[in-house]
């Protein structure tokens, strides 16, 4: 996995609701916590942006998905972010898809854009994005 360039403005925080960006099976997600993180501050919540694994749940979509709970990368968010040559990107919702324990996605294919800094972190999920922006 490799680093960042881009200031990346973590906007979602436990218990955000992301909609499913691949045909995997699942629909909504609810995020109950962020992998990597260490401790955090007391009284603050872990937060999280495009290009991190966050651990959440699976509140609509196939019945083998549902309440099951899931490893999931953020591609899109709502709050804009900054990148290195001073342009900011903002999406019109927060999205990710569901990812195997080894970062392979488990669908096939992405509905919508998909924020370039994850495909620098994770060049495999960069071959079923159908845009990369």
């Amino acid at each position: 996995m490799k680093g960042l360039a881009t200031k990346i403005s973590k906007g979602l925080i436990p218990s955000s609701v992301l909609t499913c960006a691949d045909n995997s099976g699942a629909r909504t997600l609810m995020i109950i916590n962020r992998l990597g993180k260490g401790g955090a501050t007391k009284g603050r919540y872990t937060s999280s942006g495009v290009g991190d694994i966050v651990i959440a749940s699976v509140k609509s979509g196939t019945p083998q998905y549902i309440k099951k709970k899931v490893r999931v990368v953020i591609i899109r968010q709502k709050s804009p972010m900054r990148r290195s040559n001073g342009m900011r990107v903002r999406f019109e919702d927060n999205a990710g898809i569901l990812v195997s324990d080894a970062n392979l996605a488990i669908g096939t294919e992405v509905k919508g854009a998909m924020a370039r800094e994850v495909v620098e972190r994770y060049i495999k999920l960069a071959g079923i994005a159908s845009r990369v922006v």
